[in-house]
């Protein structure tokens, strides 16, 4: 019977290789970063639209705080705005139509008295020419006249004045007077929004920290909301393992009842050691230095919930 040496060895060769290839299994746990939703000014809370655990879309109605004073902020503010408009329309439209009417009324009295005046004052020229005028008789006719003329002349300015919008500074003022009274409407219209939040995005509703009723100051955390995508892995790995693995590095997460192993992508590696040693470095207290690795499940896994244990399963290069 002969014997391979080749034949013995290739198998064990190929079990080692199997074995160099092997992916590490090594522990983790999901982590969440909640967002607490709360809002800017204080009040008492009106009303609760979800409870714990409630999933809801983006743009779903939280909660809201009393709205009495919100409510009226803006109405206040929109009447302000209309008052404010009224008056810059009113200033570059010029005199009202009534008072326009006014004016021509008086100069068509004042033409009438103009062409009296002219009539006076040619006869009264012919008389003088012919000697049955007198000197002060020529003198009043031509007064007359003169002022009829002026009086025609200053209504016909006074029309035109009236057509004429206000002064560029009155103008310039209710001008400005209109843009305040917008940015009051905007800031109100912002105020009654956050007392009264939507979900930022799709997501859960883990927590509720005050019930209608109570007081909530400004800054306080109502609810606490978890979207899908801040959804983590938490890992940690030592010194010798992370020099080799790369952010954008695809793993595998496991959990007891998870079927499938899950697929996320390294997000964060901690540029140092999580924990250690207490004093001096050697070449013994370096195998207890870990670090923080977080990796990003690439698909919205609901079965991935924070504080559940995972397996991490690292790349074959990764020891």
């Amino acid at each position: 019977m002969r014997f391979s040496v080749k034949a013995f060895y290739l198998p064990l060769v190929l079990l080692l290789a199997a074995c160099h290839q092997k992916k590490a299994v090594i522990d983790g746990y999901v982590e969440g970063e909640y967002v607490y939703i709360s809002p800017t000014t204080g009040g008492v809370l009106g009303k609760l639209d979800v409870d714990r655990g409630t999933e809801v879309k983006a743009g779903t109605p939280l909660f809201s705080l009393d709205l009495t004073k919100p409510v009226a902020a803006v109405q206040a503010a929109e009447a302000a705005l209309v008052e404010a408009t009224a008056h810059w329309d009113d200033l570059t439209k010029g005199k009202r139509p009534d008072e326009i009417a006014v004016i021509l009324d008086q100069k068509a009295q004042a033409e009438a008295a103009l062409q009296n005046a002219d009539i006076q004052l040619k006869r009264t020229r012919r008389t003088a020419h012919i000697g049955t005028a007198s000197k002060a008789q020529m003198d009043a006719a031509q007064t007359a006249y003169d002022e009829a003329n002026a009086r025609v002349s200053e209504l016909e300015a006074s029309l035109k004045v009236a057509h004429l919008p206000a002064r560029e500074d009155a103008l310039a003022e209710a001008r400005a007077a209109v843009d305040a009274a917008e940015q009051n409407l905007v800031q109100a219209k912002q105020s009654l929004r956050e007392a009264a939040p939507v979900a930022p995005a799709g997501g859960r509703v883990e927590d509720i920290y005050y019930r209608p009723g109570e007081y909530v100051a400004a800054g306080a955390p109502v609810i606490s909301f978890l979207p899908p995508g801040n959804v983590k892995i938490r890992f940690f790995v030592s010194e010798k393992t992370a020099p080799l693995l790369r952010a954008g590095e695809e793993i595998g997460v496991s959990c007891d009842g998870c079927g499938a192993a899950i697929p996320a992508k390294i997000s964060f590696i901690a540029s140092r050691a999580e924990f250690t040693p207490p004093v001096i470095y050697s070449v013994e207290s370096r195998e207890k230095l870990v670090f923080m690795i977080e990796a990003k499940p690439e698909k919205s896994g609901a079965r991935l919930h924070p504080g559940l244990p995972v397996n991490i399963i690292l790349p074959p290069a990764a020891p």
